[in-house]
């Protein structure tokens, strides 16, 4: 951890740099190949919608209270994934309070009902076993995605103002919505590819992960307007100071990020190895992916774009120029000093300079103005000054040797 500690300082003072901007067409690469990979499987699989948005037959199996386990949910949907029914072939299967185990299936016909029910009641294990049945219809799934979509429309504009009343600069607003855009394909792209359901905790799960995105986001965004305040007294150039704020709180970033990734990621593997199914697993994948894709798009892509925007910019690349200019005259002070070369023109003397009558052809040398010789008997004083001559030989005062009056307070005055 010192050295760690250490690496952050270095990083803050700018003592040590990693360069996120100048490097932005490699993230934005990178980024991009992530984000392809991501959509085609969103465009070519497709999303495994629950039975909360398509509809199906939800299987109610009351059991006694110590046939509830996980053992007897995986018999159940080995059983009923056995039928050879079609819409029975992928079960979701998982364990609800004390005396309750659900089976979800899609919709079928009520023949194949009574033959899910049938093998339902033959597993072993399962005595006393009721089974109740319960058509699920896709309206109540289709009103969750509805409000779903009210609730992102509604919250980036919030972002969008918020944003740009904070920072006053419409650039921040597009570089945090093309990040959160950015988290969002991938969280989706990614949740295509898994084949995981598409529940309700999933879409709490992908409203969650806006907020964390955004928060990071919004911190390097802060840092980068406090290193630009007095950007014209500046040496650096807009670019190099927002990746001064990048790597000023780089360490907090990563720091924060495997805070919240690593209970997420506990959660992600209780619910694919130990639960097998269920709203914890899809919860946990979208805040993990989402979580993940946020904290590298505030590093590689917002910040680098803003700063991208920022110098195309009339003042920004003006003060940029200057800039530069100033580092490579710092960097060598006589890198601007011709060398001297026989083929060289001789310029007349400018004011001040004359030339050497015995070598006509050396530099013109600094010449001392004219001025007129001072009177014989004072010495100088000063520029153009002399000294007056004295009438009398110098004596000591009359008033040395006597006491001198001091001043007194004003409440002794005249006693």
């Amino acid at each position: 951890m010192g050295k760690f500690s250490r690496l952050g300082n270095a990083l803050y003072e700018g003592d040590v740099s990693i360069d996120f901007v100048g490097k932005r067409r490699l993230w934005y690469a990178i980024s991009g190949l992530i984000v392809i990979v991501a959509a085609s499987g969103l465009f070519f699989k497709g999303l495994n919608l629950g039975i909360e948005f398509q509809g199906g037959v939800e299987y109610v199996v009351k059991v006694q209270p110590n046939q509830v386990t996980q053992a007897n949910a995986d018999k159940i949907r080995e059983a009923v994934a056995g039928t050879g029914i079609p819409e029975a072939a992928s079960p979701i299967v998982n364990t609800s309070g004390k005396e309750t185990i659900r089976v979800q299936t899609e919709e079928m016909p009520n023949d194949d009902t009574d033959k899910v029910i049938a093998a339902i009641s033959d597993v072993p294990g399962l005595d006393k076993a009721e089974v109740n049945t319960q058509e699920v219809g896709a309206s109540w799934g289709s009103q969750v995605r509805d409000r779903a979509i009210t609730g992102l429309i509604v919250f980036l504009v919030l972002v969008v103002l918020f944003i740009w009343a904070y920072f006053r600069q419409w650039k921040m607003s597009v570089g945090a919505m093309v990040a959160l855009a950015h988290d969002l394909v991938i969280t989706v792209g990614v949740y295509a590819l898994s084949g995981f359901e598409v529940t309700p905790a999933t879409v709490t799960g992908v409203l969650t992960i806006l907020g964390f995105s955004l928060y990071d986001t919004v911190v390097v965004f802060d840092k980068v307007r406090e290193n630009t305040k007095d950007v014209r007294q500046s040496r650096k150039t807009y670019a190099e100071l927002a990746n001064l704020a990048i790597n000023q709180t780089l360490v907090r970033s990563v720091n924060t990020s495997i805070v919240a990734l690593l209970p997420v990621g506990a959660l992600l593997y209780v619910g694919i190895f130990q639960l097998g199914s269920g709203a914890l697993k899809d919860l946990a994948l979208a805040l993990f992916v989402g979580m993940a894709a946020g904290a590298y798009s505030s590093i590689f892509i917002a910040t680098p774009l803003v700063a991208q925007l920022k110098s195309q910019e009339k003042a920004v690349s003006e003060q940029d120029a200057r800039a530069r200019a100033r580092a490579k005259r710092d960097a060598d002070r006589y890198a601007n000093v011709p060398s001297f070369t026989e083929d060289m023109p001789i310029a007349e003397a400018p004011a001040g300079l004359a030339a050497d009558p015995d070598d006509p052809g050396a530099p013109p040398v600094e010449r001392a103005p004219f001025r007129a010789p001072r009177p014989s008997g004072g010495e100088a004083t000063g520029s153009g000054r002399v000294v007056p001559t004295p009438k009398a030989p110098v004596r000591e005062s009359g008033a040395a040797k006597r006491n001198q009056p001091t001043r007194q307070p004003r409440s002794k005055r005249g006693k």
